[in-house]
């Protein structure tokens, strides 16, 4: 299981959208509004390391998105 958090920039006005989005994304466990650097958050478990760069492909082509960053979660083993 790979899991990690997507942190985005959007459009002025366009956070909620972006949040229902990403709500409706098999590999979206949660996603939320923020203030910060970052409009909005999302946590993401795909199953492998190719589902999870396809979930973050996906997100990064959100109309609206304007810029993101990706942390991967490190499990220890």
């Amino acid at each position: 299981m790979r899991k990690g958090f997507i942190l985005l920039n959007c459009d002025l006005g366009a956070e909620e959208y972006i949040v229902d989005e990403l709500k409706q994304m098999q590999d979206v466990s949660n996603a939320y509004l923020t203030f910060g650097a970052y409009d909005v958050i999302a946590e993401i478990q795909a199953k492998n390391q190719e589902g999870f760069e396809k979930a973050i492909a996906i997100i990064r082509k959100l109309s609206r998105v304007v810029s993101t960053m990706t942390l991967n979660v490190i499990s220890p083993e």
